[in-house]
């Protein structure tokens, strides 16, 4: 006899009500969804499982919270036999996923915000234990649904010595060893069931794992609120897969090819332009992994950085000026980081690039400024920082990274902050 298929895609970090520089992206959030649901459709997938961050933030617009659900109910309308799993991550609201927990398991679908505990503190595991069917209501496998773990969420032995008096490596352990019951307890509590180990078991996480790799001005290291990462000996060596979330850039864990993020499936943040989103599908034939393909996301606007290495104010405006894009709609112009090299601050800079860029079919996300290196100057060393006033602190940072001294002007607006601050600090 053949040995049951089953088929499941991975994503996480949507951030649905995301903002990049002030720009809405609720298009581009509308066009991923859509391309989602088709790919779910053409992919025949069995189930869909989303690894936390489904929203940017823990009060997030009511135009994202009627985003996520039309898309559950399109989902809901043209797969009916599609089991979805979604669980919370750090930007989310545990409170405000659970709410509707109740109704939206009535139609195969599983949002999950925080783990759960008796009135004896004992973990609800069979909440965090979604099981998969397929349309003949065949058990397929069971979803370890565990959604971001907060340091309240935790059950650690009794310390041995006080809070104040703990190390932060004693923390550390404190944290990592509650993290890592709370996943031995699922994995036990899946293990128990009666058909375990005839399909596989697939374990959900939102969080940092040792040696991740960070997506630059991204995202940050998390557990409980700490910065913390975890090592991959917390996954039980008999869970099929691990779909992670958190990290925005897709990749293996430890070397583990069943142990994984998605990745982001938007770019959040210009320093992901020339990186591409995807998710991914995962096929399973009784309980071993058998692949993971990559399905690139397409695209809804581009991200432009110009220059490619930063140059001059001159330089750049020129090229600005000579820019020659096709007209695209608002939501569909391209984000614009402009790089300049200066060799000290310059007034203005931001109205000469938007004039620059007048009538051209972008959007100003970030101008970046950089300045060339000084070498650092031999003498006396420097004068201890209570030593000095703000002004003379001001000057002093300013000759170290440019040449000569601040303008005057600059000098008399610096003054009137701290003379502001001043005045707000007085009863």
């Amino acid at each position: 006899m053949s040995k049951q298929k089953l088929k499941i895609i991975h994503t996480a970090d949507w951030h649905l009500g995301h903002h990049l520089h002030g720009y809405d992206r609720s298009a581009e959030h509308q066009a991923f969804l859509d391309w989602l649901l088709e790919t779910l459709i053409a992919e025949q997938a069995d189930a869909l499982l989303v690894s936390g961050d489904l929203f940017d933030s823990a009060n997030p617009p009511a135009a994202a919270w009627q985003m996520l659900y039309r898309f559950l109910a399109e989902v809901t309308r043209r797969l009916p036999a599609l089991n979805v799993v979604m669980v919370g991550g750090n930007h989310d609201s545990p409170s405000k996923l659970d709410a509707p927990h109740e109704l939206l398991r009535a139609f195969n679908l599983h949002l999950i915000g925080a783990v759960s505990r008796d009135s004896h503190g004992q973990l609800d595991c069979e909440r965090l234990l979604v099981p998969l069917y397929d349309r003949a209501q065949q058990l397929q496998g069971w979803v370890l649904a565990v959604p971001f773990l907060r340091s309240a969420d935790l059950r650690t032995p009794a310390r041995d010595v006080e809070p104040e008096h703990e190390s932060s490596s004693q923390e550390e352990d404190r944290l990592i060893s509650g993290v890592r019951e709370i996943y031995r307890q699922v994995t036990q509590a899946a293990l128990a069931k009666a058909d375990a180990g005839q399909v596989p078991l697939l374990a959900m996480g939102h969080a940092y794992m040792s040696a991740g790799q960070l997506s630059e001005m991204s995202e940050r290291r998390v557990l409980g609120g700490n910065q913390h990462a975890l090592p991959v000996d917390i996954f039980s060596p008999q869970l099929s897969y691990v779909a992670l979330g958190h990290l925005h850039l897709a990749q293996r864990v430890g070397g583990q090819e069943h142990i994984r993020y998605s990745g982001s499936p938007l770019p959040l943040s210009l320093a992901e332009h020339e990186y591409r989103h995807q998710v991914l599908r995962c096929e399973f034939e009784g309980v071993a992994l058998s692949s993971v393909t990559v399905l690139p996301v397409p695209r809804y606007c581009d991200m432009l950085r110009l220059p490619a290495r930063p140059a001059d104010l001159d330089t750049v405006l020129a090229q600005l000026r000579a820019l020659d894009l096709p007209p695209v709609e608002l939501a569909r112009r391209p984000y614009l980081d402009v790089q300049l090299l200066l060799d000290k601050p310059q007034a203005l800079i931001r109205e000469k690039v938007l004039a620059a860029l007048e009538d051209k079919p972008v959007r100003l996300a970030k101008i970046s400024v950089s300045y060339p290196p000084r070498s650092q100057a031999q003498g006396a060393p420097l004068p201890r920082l209570a030593e000095l006033t703000p002004e003379q602190a001001f000057r002093l940072c300013y000759q170290r990274r440019f040449d000569g001294e601040p303008a005057p002007q600059l000098q008399q607006l610096f003054s009137e902050l701290v003379q502001q601050v001043d005045e707000e600090e007085l009863p």
